[in-house]
């Protein structure tokens, strides 16, 4: 199926690994221009290179996003680049640990800036070119603002303003014609959750335990396969949906875990 992305331009935050760099690959492959967007320059250009020696485009623009101003930046440095942008994928975010009883008024607030803020001020700057080209808005999502996690008080209520986001942006923008949508990630293999599996002392036999409670053959949701939701939800063969909160996680969320 052809998704008529050739030479659209996608920003896609903490687009150099995960998730992100699993998006940015697939859009790179159906001819559009992704922007990976990190804080990590050297990860960056890696995957940059990656695809353009593969003959395929990319770019990209190294920021802190807990800095307010860099937000701004991102956008008018890909307008000046590139002149347009199509889209829009908020995906860095971190799983931090900042819980209520352990935590403090600085750390949580750190901890939106991290997860949450960037999501709202880079779609701010970016919407005068989204109404131009009548693009759309994807918000990463995680299950932890519908099933809790513990420990987690300030990813939880980031992820739960990110779903809020989605809804609100959807309608508030139905005028223009953009799009906005949400995937909600449950269990993934990613670097960052291959990195908390292994903080426990008995990751192997941790990661069995979650697996086993997948309903959709028990096993890992892949980053592939967030991508492939995600790039299609980014297309025009997507062009009726709009405010959806999208679980791609074997049934992970609403589906019984007893089920075997």
């Amino acid at each position: 199926m052809d998704l008529n992305l050739k030479d659209k331009v996608f920003i896609v935050t903490g687009g150099a690994k995960g998730i992100g760099a699993s998006i940015v690959s697939l859009l790179a492959a159906e001819g559009a221009l992704p922007i990976i967007v990190g804080r990590n320059e050297a990860d960056n250009a890696a995957l940059t290179s990656h695809l353009t020696e593969q003959g395929q485009r990319a770019a990209f623009v190294t920021a802190e996003l807990n800095e307010p101003a860099r937000c701004a930046g991102v956008i008018a440095e890909t307008l000046r680049r590139f002149g347009r942008i199509d889209g829009l994928v908020n995906n860095a975010g971190q799983n931090d640990g900042v819980g209520l009883e352990d935590g403090s008024y600085e750390a949580f607030m750190a901890s939106l800036h991290k997860s949450l803020i960037h999501y709202y001020l880079l779609a701010q700057h970016a919407l005068p070119a989204l109404k131009l080209s009548k693009g759309s808005i994807l918000n990463i999502s995680s299950k932890t603002a519908e099933t809790g996690q513990g420990g987690t008080s300030g990813y939880a209520a980031a992820n739960g303003g990110r779903n809020a986001l989605t809804r609100e942006w959807a309608v508030e923008l139905l005028p223009y014609g953009i799009r906005v949508n949400a995937i909600v990630v449950s269990e993934c293999w990613t670097p960052q959750y291959e990195t908390w599996v292994h903080s426990f002392a008995d990751g192997a036999e941790k990661l069995e335990e979650i697996t086993r409670r997948i309903p959709l053959g028990q096993r890992m949701t892949s980053s592939e396969e967030i991508a492939n939701a995600a790039v299609f939800l980014l297309s025009e063969r997507s062009s009726h949906t709009t405010g959806q909160l999208l679980h791609v996680d074997g049934g992970y969320v609403h589906l019984d875990r007893a089920i075997r």
